[in-house]
């Protein structure tokens, strides 16, 4: 019995020993990581931005501002690129940067890019602020998302958003008044006229040559003043995660329109047809995606109800005799819904979209669907259903009963009248394999 103890009690101690040994050995790789993450000569981790500002883009900042502050960077690059997006992403974005722990390089870039509306805000709350040859900024004059403002709101909206222009232009030292007029005036400057003006500090062509562009210049938090010190640094570049991408695809205005179609769609489908599953499934995978993208999205109330109301105007052309009026209103909510759910310039929907899936929509309410209902209103082809109304002949004379002739077979047959051999008789209904019929009118008219 000892024996047996001791051979379960070493076997324990064995299994506990490997379990140790297996996580030092995850453990690990961590750990050079993280001393790999902060060598003694120091590195630079740089992030990219693109798109519209939307929670999305302030979580991937927020990301790469804590993997910067605990890997001890000594400076977060950040590229830059887009046309603008939602104030509340913009301010959360805002805030953060001013109270990073490490020091923050923004840079518009590359070639082509620009930073427009909220885009500014993000520009000249970094530490040091860049643009690539050929970028452009400006034009941050706010523009309500819900629909249109009256004068008193656009003021309000204005004020708001150049004094929070010029908090983070003083915040940086960067061209109070420039801000100021980006707002009110949507002003926007090229990338040279940008350092002329003071709204960034340098130009700069590529990552190489901005840290050494960037390297001496002063970085301030509160009270303590420090010197960048990042030029002929390694750069890692933090990628995106799975979750991040899925997002960045799904707050694209395209896919998310898309998708609300495609659940709206599904789900109509199922209703109609119980049972089928699938597009019931796919339609209700489609729809929660797309109000995930929504939620992150400038979206219009007023488009939306426009296109549910386009919807029902199909749908009720299918059951009302309208003469296509219901179906042509139903294009015109369609269209004018897809053209005001989304505000600012931030999120437009392509036009070779809108008018896809406009006429799409069109075509399948008033063509498909309506093909269905009329296949399942029409007589059956098959089945003894199928022979109720047609003609037959009577083989023998019918008084009431007999045999009849339709499609090469004898059937049993019952009259209401008497018939005679040869005749025509017209069939009014079945009764298992009997057929009941009367004489044909045609026959008895002539």
């Amino acid at each position: 019995m000892r024996d047996v103890r001791g051979a379960r009690r070493r076997a324990c101690a064995g299994a506990i020993g490997l379990a140790l040994a297996a996580v030092a050995w995850t453990a690990a790789p961590r750990a050079q990581d993280a001393d790999a993450r902060a060598p003694d000569g120091g590195r630079v981790l740089a992030v990219r931005l693109e798109g519209a500002v939307s929670p999305v883009m302030a979580e991937a900042l927020a990301a790469a501002l804590d993997r910067a502050e605990r890997g001890n960077y000594r400076a977060l690059v950040i590229e830059l690129d887009t046309p603008g997006g939602l104030e509340t992403s913009m301010r959360a974005m805002v805030k953060r940067m001013l109270a990073a722990g490490v020091p923050i390089i923004t840079w518009v870039a590359p070639s082509g890019a620009h930073a427009a509306s909220a885009g500014v805000f993000v520009t000249m709350a970094g530490d040091v602020a860049a643009m690539a040859p050929g970028t452009n900024i400006g034009a941050a004059t706010p523009v309500h998302m819900g629909g249109g403002m009256d004068s008193t709101l656009a003021r309000k909206a204005a004020s708001d958003a150049a004094a929070f222009a010029r908090t983070v232009a003083a915040q940086r030292g960067r061209n109070v008044a420039w801000a100021e007029r980006a707002v009110r005036e949507a002003v926007a400057a090229s990338d040279s006229e940008a350092v002329a003006l003071g709204v960034v500090d340098f130009v700069a062509g590529s990552m190489t040559e901005l840290l050494e562009r960037a390297d001496g210049r002063t970085w301030r938090r509160g009270d303590d003043a420090r010197a960048l010190a990042v030029a002929g640094l390694p750069v890692e570049r933090l990628e995106p995660g799975l979750r991040q991408r899925l997002l960045g695809i799904l707050s694209d205005p395209n896919v998310a329109y898309i998708l609300l179609m495609l659940g709206f769609y599904g789900l109509l489908f199922e209703l109609q047809n119980p049972g089928a599953i699938l597009p019931g499934v796919v339609g209700a995978i489609c729809i929660i995606l797309a109000f995930l993208a929504l939620s992150t999205l400038p979206v219009n109330a007023a488009g939306i109800a426009l296109i549910l109301l386009a919807v029902a105007f199909f749908l009720a052309e299918l059951k009302v005799a309208s003469g296509g009026l219901l179906g042509a209103g139903g294009v015109v909510a369609m269209l004018l819904g897809s053209m005001i759910l989304f505000q600012g310039e931030a999120a437009r929907l392509s036009w070779t979209i809108i008018v896809t899936v406009t006429a799409a929509s069109a075509a399948f309410f008033l063509f498909v669907v309506g093909a269905g209902l009329r296949a399942q209103r029409a007589r059956p082809a098959l089945g003894a259903r199928a022979l109720v109304g047609r003609r037959a002949e009577a083989v023998e004379r019918l008084a009431p009963s007999g045999l009849v002739r339709i499609d090469g077979e004898l059937w049993r047959a019952v009259s209401e009248a008497p018939v005679d051999a040869g005749a025509q008789v017209d069939i009014t209904g079945v009764d298992g394999l009997t057929l009941r019929v009367r004489p044909s009118i045609a026959e008895a008219r002539s």
